[in-house]
C-alpha cells in the first residue's frame, strides 16, 4: 500500500510512518518545515516534501493527517479530488493496529516511560511518543511477533482506536480538555470506553477517577501506597536507579529516580507478568535506559550536571523535581538551577497556581519566553506570580561544553557551571540546552 502522512514531522505521525515503512509499505509524507525528525525519515528512504504542496499527492492509496491539519490543507484537497481516502491519525490507528496484540498505555503523565519500560521487558514492536535510549528511536519493529507496545494518546481521543489487548492506565488526570469541550463527563467516559474495550486491564487503583471503577471493572489493580514498598534511590555506574519491592514479587531496579518511576515500572511489570516469568521480567527491566528528554543527562563533569526534561505540566515537573533533589544529594551538589520554558499560554494560565509550586528546592529559577505553538500570545505576569523564587527572566540560553550562558536582550547575563542544571519544557529548550539550537 502507498501511504502519505501529512504532518510527518510530528512524533506521533512519524512513529506510524516508520512502522508502516518497516512493514513494507511505500511511505511518503510532508510537513511545514524541515526538522531532525524529517531528516531522519529521509535517511530511512521515506520521501518527505517540505512544505505542504498538492504536488505531493500522486497515486497514493491512503492519506493520513495529524490532528492539527485543517480541511483546507492543499494535500487534503488534492487527495479528495483524486478520490484517495483521507483519514485523521485517530482513524488510521484502526487500520494500522487491527492485527496486532496491543499493550496500550494511557494517562496524562508517564505514558512514554511506561511504554518504553514495557518494550524493554517484553520485546516486540513499539511505537512511543519519545525516543527510547535503549534502541535510539521512538519506533522498534519486530517481525517475529504480533506484540505491539503502544503509547496511546488521549489528547484527540485516539486511544479508543488503538485496538488494546491490554489497557494500562497510569492516571486519568484531566488534560487536553479543549478537545473534550471542557466537558469532564465526556473526558472520563472516553477513558471508560478505552478501558472496557480491552480484555486485559492493568490500572492504578489510587488515581481519583480510576478508583471509582474498582467495583465495576475486572482488572489487575495496583495500589501504589501498599503494593510498592522499600523504595530507595541508588547510583549504578553513576546513573540514577530506583530500587523497590512490588507486592510479593521481590525487588526490582529501574533506571530513573522517583516514586513515579516505580509506579510506571510496577504497572509495566504487572502487564508483562500476564505472559512472562517474573525472573525474566526482573532481568529485562535492567535494559531500560530511560527515554530522551525525560531526566536526560546531557552533560556531566565533576562540578556540574546538565539535565534535559520534557516536563511541561505541573504534575510532571513536581515529580521530576523530587528526583532532581535526590540526585543532587547523591552527587554532593549544593546548588540546583531550574530553567523553565512554559509550553502554551493556555496550559500555563490554566495551571498557573500549580506551576508556582513546582520548583520548590530550586536555588534559582530562570524562565524563558512561552513556547506558544500556534496560540495567540496572552499576558502572564511571571515576575509577580513567581516572586517567591530567586527569579531571572531571560530570552534564551546557549550551551558550550558543560556551561550554560543565560541571555537577555542579546547580552550575556550569567554563566551556569556549578551544581545541577535542569531545563523543563516541550518546546525548543531541548535544543538550546543540548547546544544544538
Amino acid at each position: 500500500m502507498k501511504i502519505h502522512f501529512i504532518g510527518i514531522g510530528g512524533i506521533g505521525i512519524s512513529g506510524l510512518a516508520q512502522y508502516m515503512h518497516y512493514r513494507g509499505h511505500e511511505v511518503s509524507g510532508s510537513d511545514i518545515k524541515d526538522s531532525l525528525i524529517t531528516q531522519k525519515l529521509s535517511k530511512m528512504g521515506i520521501k518527505v516534501s517540505i512544505p505542504h504542496s498538492s504536488d505531493a499527492i500522486t497515486n497514493q492509496d491512503l492519506v493520513v493527517h495529524s490532528a492539527i491539519i485543517s480541511p483546507d490543507n492543499p494535500e487534503v484537497i488534492a487527495a479528495k479530488e483524486k478520490g484517495i481516502e483521507v483519514v485523521a491519525r485517530r482513524e488510521a490507528l484502526l487500520k494500522i493496529l487491527d492485527d496486532r496484540k496491543v499493550y496500550s498505555v494511557a494517562g496524562a503523565h508517564g505514558k512514554s516511560t511506561t511504554t518504553a519500560i514495557l518494550s524493554a521487558i517484553m520485546g516486540g514492536s513499539a511505537i512511543i511518543g519519545a525516543e527510547s535510549k535503549a534502541f535510539g528511536s521512538n519506533v522498534r519493529y519486530d517481525a517475529s511477533t504480533d506484540v505491539m507496545l503502544f503509547e496511546a494518546d488521549e489528547s484527540d481521543g485516539s486511544f479508543i482506536n488503538s485496538n488494546p489487548h491490554c489497557a494500562i492506565v497510569i492516571n486519568a488526570e484531566p488534560e487536553h480538555m479543549e478537545y473534550y469541550d471542557y466537558n469532564h463527563a465526556l473526558f472520563y467516559d472516553t477513558y471508560k470506553k478505552f478501558i472496557n474495550s480491552a480484555p486485559c486491564k492493568v490500572l492504578n487503583a489510587e488515581d481519583p477517577f480510576l478508583s471509582t471503577l474498582i467495583n465495576e471493572v475486572d482488572a489487575t489493580w495496583l495500589y501504589p501506597s501498599k503494593d510498592i514498598s522499600e523504595i530507595e534511590y541508588i547510583l549504578i555506574n553513576n546513573e540514577p536507579h530506583t530500587r523497590f519491592t512490588l507486592k510479593d514479587l521481590g525487588s526490582f531496579d529501574v533506571w530513573g529516580f522517583g516514586k513515579h518511576i516505580a509506579l510506571d515500572a510496577a504497572l509495566a511489570i504487572l502487564a508483562a507478568h500476564k505472559s512472562m516469568d517474573i525472573e525474566e521480567i526482573r532481568t529485562n527491566l535492567l535494559s531500560f535506559k530511560g527515554i530522551k528528554k525525560r531526566f536526560d543527562i546531557v552533560g556531566a563533569e565533576k562540578d556540574s550536571v546538565i539535565i534535559d526534561d520534557y516536563g511541561h505540566h505541573p504534575t510532571e515537573i513536581k515529580a521530576t523535581f523530587e528526583s532532581v533533589k535526590e540526585y543532587a544529594r547523591l552527587k554532593g551538589f549544593d546548588k540546583i538551577t531550574a530553567i523553565w520554558q512554559p509550553h502554551k499560554y493556555s496550559r500555563t494560565i490554566d495551571n498557573l497556581e500549580e506551576f508556582t509550586k513546582c520548583f520548590d528546592g530550586a536555588d534559582e529559577l530562570i524562565i524563558l519566553p512561552v513556547w506558544a505553538a500556534s496560540e495567540t500570545p496572552r499576558d502572564i505576569d511571571f515576575e509577580k506570580n513567581f516572586q517567591a523564587y530567586n527569579l531571572t527572566m531571560a530570552d534564551t540560553i546557549k550551551r558550550a561544553n558543560n556551561h550554560i550562558t543565560v541571555i537577555k536582550n542579546k547580552e550575556d547575563m550569567q554563566t551556569l557551571d556549578k551544581g545541577l542544571i535542569i531545563g523543563f519544557g516541550a518546546g525548543d529548550i531541548t535544543y538550546q540546552i543540548r547546544g544544538t539550537a
